[in-house]
């Protein structure tokens, strides 16, 4: 059976890691799927909207590195060109993705996994879904993006709390740090998960993209280059047919028809 199960329905693409008997720690060639069906999303002008998803009780457990091309005896940088070219690729993959990136989080979420949920742009968890900086517990430095990604969502005391002591942290403990925009029981998860994205692929595509975009940068510039960018953004998007459908739904009072160009 296939590790990463793909589909494309209603103009959503699922991503599902399957390896449930492995609480779905991600392998290397699970990874190199990913980033290959991220990068078709964003290429691909059927696809308006993703959702990175699992099968089982486990979200993702984390990296397997089992399976990854042997590279010899390591020398000097070659940790560092790991990091860069796997668990920084892969989180940079999901934060690039063009298109609005949804993780359904279905259980527990630790290291690689918990960043690969947290860089996507929206959070659905079940109430059974934990979320574990488990790095420290190993004795290793967050890698994958974590110290990026949890200080801009949450600060840096509460970041550094979580990756001090690695302790795990339940689905409505995240919800109230602001790290998931909503829980709900599991059994409800696939469901709102399918709402969500299917009513973001109904939306104005290319306008959700550079909104994306905008608000991806916007922590790591000043005010001046945000407003140019902000500006320019908008530019770009009067000239696509959904801005141009949109201000003519308002125009003549109807409900706007957008697809995705």
């Amino acid at each position: 059976m296939a590790d990463v199960l793909h589909s494309v329905e209603n103009g959503v693409s699922w991503i599902t890691l399957n390896r449930p008997e492995a609480m779905n720690a991600v392998t290397w060639d699970q990874r190199e799927q990913i980033i290959r069906l991220l990068e078709e999303a964003s290429a691909d002008p059927t696809v308006r909207c993703v959702v990175v998803t699992a099968t089982g009780r486990g979200f993702c457990a984390g990296a397997d590195l089992r399976g990854a091309p042997s590279s010899g005896d390591r020398v000097a940088g070659d940790v560092a060109r790991m990091i860069r070219l796997g668990a920084q690729r892969f989180v940079s993959a999901v934060l690039d993705c063009e298109k609005p990136v949804i993780a359904a989080v279905n259980g527990t979420a630790a290291g690689i996994g918990a960043h690969l949920a947290l860089a996507c742009d929206l959070v659905l968890a079940a109430d059974s879904a934990r979320f574990i900086e488990v790095f420290v517990r190993r004795g290793l430095v967050p890698d994958g993006g974590g110290a990026y990604l949890l200080p801009r969502l949450i600060g840096p005391q509460r970041a550094k709390e979580l990756m001090f002591f690695g302790d795990a942290l339940p689905a409505a403990e995240a919800l109230g740090m602001g790290l998931v925009n909503r829980v709900v029981p599991a059994d409800e998860l696939a469901k709102t998960a399918r709402e969500w994205a299917e009513r973001l692929a109904q939306g104005p595509t290319r306008a959700l993209t550079l909104t994306k975009q905008l608000v991806n940068a916007s922590l790591d510039v000043d005010r001046s280059v945000a407003f140019a960018a902000e500006a320019t953004a908008q530019e770009i998007n009067m000239t696509t047919r959904d801005a141009q459908e949109g201000v003519a739904s308002f125009v003549e009072r109807r409900e706007a028809r957008y697809e995705g160009r």
